[in-house]
């Protein structure tokens, strides 16, 4: 029984990853299809499309605002989300559990929710939606993700090495840059990545708050009744082998820093 159980867990695996690399796959080998005006049927095998990725201007231009997009509000949810973490960890301040509660509320309302609401804010107050909607949007729901990632760092921190620094006659500004944000950085670089992957994927809150802005997912979700471009495929077949470049870079890294550590 034990056996039978050994190897259902195989063959189930083995099946839920094969059902999830399936779009994955047909992503990338559509990306070499000699498509003309639609790229649902195969037609032939070419490099064309990886080498004139521009081709379809509208989709490098999508590309690049949901780039914009993803960086200014990593930027500015990392920022904020990281100092209210570290006061929420830190002090001690009237409605600090309501504004704990405000925080998570974000990540448990449907993106449905949340982007009719953003989009009901911004046409009361009269804002033309586009770019800085899209990013105000963005930051708004990013936030919440970060201050979770950051609080959980800034909760593990030994107040004694902070305290080691104020002995040694450090300014709070040292101590912090010297000490604290060295020790916070791992927590918050985890929680930039999380927020670029949120804002770069997102559809739903951009769909509400876009206008007339194109995103790369708005630019899929209307390219796929007629086919989605071979271009579009290569942007994101690209994007999946720089992140496997990069979960790769990142363990290499940290098992030789683990081996030269072992060897001291």
């Amino acid at each position: 029984m034990r056996g039978f159980g050994r190897y259902a867990l195989a063959v189930y695996s083995v099946i839920a990853l094969t059902f999830i690399m399936i779009p994955i796959v047909y992503t990338i080998v559509f990306s070499f299809n000699d498509a003309r005006r639609t790229n649902i049927i195969w037609r032939g095998f070419t490099f064309d499309n990886w080498l004139q990725v521009c081709r379809a201007q509208d989709v490098c231009i999508a590309f690049g605002n949901s780039i914009i997009v993803a960086l200014v509000a990593t930027l500015l949810a990392t920022v904020l989300g990281t100092m209210i973490a570290i006061a929420l960890v830190r002090y001690r301040f009237r409605f600090r559990a309501a504004t704990t509660l405000l925080l998570f509320l974000p990540m448990a309302t449907p993106e449905v929710v949340l982007g009719a609401g953003l989009a009901a804010q911004f046409l009361a107050a009269g804002v033309q939606k586009g770019l800085v909607t899209i990013i105000i949007a963005h930051t708004m729901f990013c936030i919440s993700f970060v201050v979770v990632t950051v609080r959980a760092r800034v909760a593990s921190l030994d107040p004694a090495l902070e305290e080691a620094g104020r002995d040694l006659y450090g300014s709070p500004r040292q101590v912090f840059w010297r000490i604290t944000f060295p020790l916070l950085l791992p927590g918050i670089i985890a929680a930039a990545m999380l927020s670029f992957a949120l804002s770069f994927d997102d559809f739903i809150i951009t769909n509400f708050n876009a206008g007339s802005t194109m995103t790369f997912p708005k630019y899929i979700y209307t390219a796929a009744a007629r086919g989605i471009p071979a271009e579009a495929n290569v942007i994101a077949s690209a994007v999946f082998f720089l992140a496997i470049v990069i979960v790769i870079v990142v363990q290499v890294t940290n098992a030789a820093r683990r081996k030269r550590l072992a060897l001291r």
